[in-house]
């Protein structure tokens, strides 16, 4: 019996000591502002008030601020991930799951008022600039991962047909450019949302056929970054996955390209791939500016005077330099960088070609187009 109660002490002893230390790591260690695993800014000790401590305010802030400042967080998550998916067998550990080598974030259901929102933005888009201007206008959507990887692997997916479908019949008199045949899983990063540059110039040159432009895909040289691509969700899903391989492509034709950045409001000269983001907090921001409201790229040497406007998300960076052999000029517009209403003052409409080209993980999430 005395044994027993010694043990009982002991356990209660330990348990008391680890959480007393814990909480006085916690207290004493310095607050973390950004995590770089999970790509997102970490929340900060709130601020106390009567009213935030009445309405519960404070408490829930409070909350949050101990889960991201929890010592040893990445450990404690990692450790989590690997349990729920590979002990207790769980098909997901936070919506992201591992199927054939790749790991994604589930996207469902589709969101009717997301797509609403999207399309509201491009018919304003095209009522005002480029309808009185003689543009001709295409929208282009880009499936996500989920699309070739989700139900195969038994996983829950919007209804993709059913998205396609309506921005057909409500695209207006756009010209819509299915690229669901023109990819598969093969073409994304194992540990990223994002495709492929290396394998897109087959993708380059349907796009532009459709458009009346006709490509080459000629003397590209493949180049690789020398340090591993760890893609947002290595991060995200805190499992000790296999980093991706980073390329970019070059060629005689984008070495004689300039490439404008007007994310200040005044036109500066910028790389066409910045080498030295690709070590930077999302490597995928060397293609083209990154998270640029507005970037030009103009071919002094193009056949003809063609132009073209891509009103974009982030996967057009790696894709706009491949269409640069057919036009003259490409602009490249992010509308959750700049509202849709001050356009007028930045880009000069005058009849250019006119591409919607959005991923349907954004379609579904549009909230930020402005």
């Amino acid at each position: 019996m005395k044994l027993e109660r010694i043990r009982a002490y002991v356990t209660v002893g330990v348990m008391a000591a680890l959480l007393l230390g814990l909480s006085v790591w916690c207290w004493l260690k310095p607050a973390d502002d950004y995590s770089e695993s999970e790509r997102r800014v970490l929340a900060a000790f709130p601020k106390v008030s009567v009213e935030s401590v009445l309405s519960g305010e404070f408490t829930k802030d409070f909350e949050t601020y101990t889960q991201d400042q929890f010592p040893m967080r990445d450990q404690m998550r990692r450790v989590k991930a690997i349990t729920n998916l590979f002990v207790f067998q769980q098909k997901d550990n936070n919506d992201l799951y591992l199927a054939d080598g790749y790991v994604s974030k589930l996207d469902y259901p589709l969101r009717d008022s997301m797509v609403n929102h999207a399309l509201e933005r491009f018919r304003y888009l095209t009522e005002y600039y480029l309808e009185p201007n003689g543009s001709k206008v295409y929208l282009a959507v880009i499936p996500d991962k989920n699309y070739y990887l989700a139900q195969p692997n038994g996983y829950p997916t919007m209804d993709y047909e059913a998205l396609f479908d309506r921005l057909r019949q409500e695209c207006g008199d756009m010209a819509y450019i299915d690229l669901t045949e023109q990819l598969s899983i093969e073409d994304y990063y194992h540990t990223d949302t994002h495709w492929r540059q290396e394998n897109l110039l087959p993708v380059a040159r349907y796009l532009a056929g459709e458009m009346g432009v006709s490509l080459s895909g000629e003397g590209y040289t493949v180049n690789t970054v020398d340090h591993p691509f760890r893609g947002v969700y290595v991060g995200q899903s805190a499992l000790p996955l296999t980093p991706d391989t980073l390329h970019y492509l070059t060629s005689p034709v984008l070495e004689e390209c300039v490439v404008t950045g007007y994310a200040t409001g005044t036109g500066v000269e910028i790389p066409m791939y910045d080498l030295k983001k690709s070590v930077g907090r999302d490597p995928y921001e060397m293609f083209t500016g990154g998270s640029n409201p507005l970037v030009t790229i103009e071919n002094p040497n193009a056949a003809s005077d063609r132009e073209l406007i891509i009103f974009r998300d982030s996967f057009a960076g790696s894709l706009a330099p491949l269409l640069a052999e057919g036009y003259r000029k490409i602009t490249l517009v992010d509308i959750r960088y700049v509202r849709s209403e001050q356009l007028g003052q930045l880009v000069d409409f005058h009849g250019q070609d006119a591409l919607f080209l959005y991923s349907t993980l954004l379609l579904n999430s549009s909230t930020g187009l402005k």
